[in-house]
């Protein structure tokens, strides 16, 4: 129930910034007496897109943390976590990044990385994969979230989010703006009428699964090169491929949905709006690699 609070809390605000924002800077004044303005809504789009990437990409770390319940391991308390600690410090320094925080969190088998920069993340880790999964295969799964880190890719796909989200509202407005005019030729009153409002909305929604589609293919190439990351911070992919065989054989743990392409489990029916390759899919790109 808090995830789903924190989720709307979260987007609630994210909305109410940019909605004033959008105020002061005067681009949400698209629609004028002479008709839509396409570079006020071009700025428009552009700010509600990118700025609620960018805004959740900045809050990403303290999402992650309190949505999990994640407990940062500040000094360890016992050998796994010392084994952590020591492993993740090893595996920063091969793939060039800071030190990472370290956590843990209660759950079924998975992991993730998130935070604004390569050099202030945080890669976590459920008790869950910690207790069914080897040394090795933990190590693996450490090395794909380095890799992810170290890739840049939670502001690569933030970008790519920031780029879809605008063209949604951007193209959203002017169907909208198209039909309303339709339905309401002839009239002199030049205001967007109920058409307007009605159609964006069911605009946002469409084009807005579309968006889904292409964000969750890109984030799928990032998952192999992540994988592939794994590979070279080790020296073999022999670990990530244990711990892929061993996902793809044991309950998966579900991620919070802002967090779902951070993780490393992942697949499911709906290949296309999924984050992550299937398991088989993974092994087979390694072993090809």
């Amino acid at each position: 129930m808090k995830r789903i609070l924190l989720f709307l809390a979260t987007n609630l605000a994210i909305m109410l910034v940019l909605g004033i924002s959008a105020s002061l800077l005067g681009v949400n004044r698209y629609l004028t007496a002479n008709g839509l303005n396409l570079g006020a809504l071009l700025g428009f789009a552009a700010l509600m897109g990118f700025g609620g990437a960018f805004i959740s990409l900045w809050l990403s770390k303290p999402i992650a943390k309190w949505s999990t319940g994640a407990r940062v391991i500040q000094q360890p308390s016992n050998a796994t976590e010392v084994w952590l600690m020591n492993t993740v410090a090893s595996q920063a320094q091969r793939a060039g990044i800071a030190m990472p925080e370290v956590a843990v969190y209660d759950g079924a088998p998975n992991a993730f990385a998130t935070g604004a920069t390569r050099n202030s993340s945080l890669v976590a880790v459920s008790t869950g994969l910690l207790q069914s999964m080897t040394h090795e295969e933990i190590e693996g799964v450490l090395a794909h979230e380095v890799a992810h880190v170290a890739n840049g890719d939670m502001v690569t796909l933030t970008l790519i989010q920031g780029v879809v989200n605008t063209f949604v509202v951007f193209l959203a407005r002017v169907v909208a703006y198209a039909v309303d005019s339709f339905l309401r030729r002839g009239e002199e009153n030049s205001g967007p009428g109920i058409a307007f409002y009605v159609t964006s909305f069911v605009c946002d929604l469409l084009f807005g699964l579309v968006a889904s589609i292409i964000v969750a293919w890109f984030s799928r190439q990032r998952e192999f090169r992540a994988d592939r990351g794994s590979a070279r911070i080790i020296g073999t992919p022999r670990p990530m491929i244990a711990a892929l065989r061993r996902l793809g054989g044991i309950e998966q743990g579900d991620l919070p949905k802002n967090m779902a392409a951070s993780g490393i489990a992942g697949g499911g029916m709906l290949s296309l709006f999924s984050t992550h390759p299937s398991c088989e899919e993974r092994i087979a790109a390694l072993q090809r690699a």
